[in-house]
């Protein structure tokens, strides 16, 4: 009886989550898989969503990467901007969270505040301000800034530029810090709750900040680590509003802006001829590409040794 009552419990407090992964998760993923072959176009559903034709979106995918420098381009634009925002998010959150770990609460505090100002920012608020300080004239804060310290003597174009590591820079610095704000409350949470101990241990034996964040700190949170990478990586992969609002507002080129969530984006909204049935295709690919990635990482990063049962008796 008693069995029967705790999975009537379970099935009580899982089941408004499993509804809610079903009807946002799961019913829209088969909806883009089916939609992915069929020809749709201009969302007129009555005319095309009933016709299929195989996998002929995907071929055209195949005939994109392989004949068409502009997809090829956006296939670059999310590899350089998935890694190395990746490394700022992740490394940058474990740093702040390491450097206000070993000051005062008050000031640690008022960073951490300051940090998550990002995360609190609405999209259309945060970008604006990115847009006007990397604005490519003498309004730009930066370019101000430098004409004033006499370091340049023209406007800087940086999102418009020739070379891509401009707009790159651009996209990954502003993506970077709300990311870094992720990365730094989670991982604060878990330093907070090392027994202090084990510090003041390290520091009677003369152990310096570093000694104690490389062989205590780190080591305690690895699991949090893990779970910082994983989830950024996945959401670095399907990331594309703060991107959106600087194309369009002209501040980004968007030849090295696009990134591959974008382009179904684009593609399935934007202005013009809209394709849904190859935006489908790509959205699902998309998809493909974002579980195994999840699973290497977990795989990589050992994720089974982190939830295996403890040996002997505790």
């Amino acid at each position: 009886m008693k069995k029967y009552s705790n999975l009537f419990q379970l099935s009580f407090f899982l089941t408004p989550a499993l509804v809610i992964i079903i009807v946002f998760y799961l019913l829209p993923l088969v909806l883009t898989v089916y939609m992915s072959f069929t020809p749709i176009r201009n969302w007129n559903t009555e005319r095309y969503l009933s016709q299929f034709i195989g996998s002929y979106n995907y071929y055209r995918i195949y005939h994109m990467v392989k004949y068409d420098p502009i997809f090829r381009q956006v296939m670059i634009n999310t590899i350089i901007f998935v890694l190395i925002t990746l490394i700022v998010n992740v490394f940058g959150g474990l740093l702040i969270s390491l450097a206000t770990y070993f000051i005062n609460e008050k000031s640690s505090s008022t960073l951490r505040l300051v940090w998550l100002l990002p995360r609190m920012s609405p999209i259309a608020v945060y970008s604006l301000v990115w847009y006007y300080f990397f604005h490519g004239s003498e309004i730009g804060t930066l370019n101000s800034l430098l004409l004033k310290l006499g370091i340049i003597d023209k406007p800087i174009v940086l999102g418009q530029g020739v070379i891509p590591w401009g707009p790159w820079s651009i996209i990954v610095f502003i993506n970077g810090l709300v990311g870094v704000s992720f990365g730094m409350i989670v991982f604060s949470s878990a330093l907070s709750h090392i027994p202090r101990e084990l510090v003041i241990a390290a520091r009677v034996d003369g152990a310096t900040n570093w000694s104690i964040s490389r062989k205590i700190l780190i080591p305690m949170i690895r699991w949090h680590i893990l779970y910082v990478f994983t989830w950024q990586l996945l959401s670095l992969i399907t990331s594309y509003a703060h991107t959106f609002l600087l194309i369009e507002w002209g501040l980004v080129n968007r030849d090295y802006g696009t990134t591959l969530s974008l382009y179904v984006f684009l593609t399935a909204f934007g202005r013009g001829e809209q394709d849904q049935g190859l935006a489908a295709a790509a959205a699902t690919i998309l998809a493909i590409i974002g579980t195994v990635l999840g699973f290497l990482t977990l795989k990589i990063l050992k994720f089974e040794r982190m939830i295996a049962k403890p040996r002997g008796d505790i």
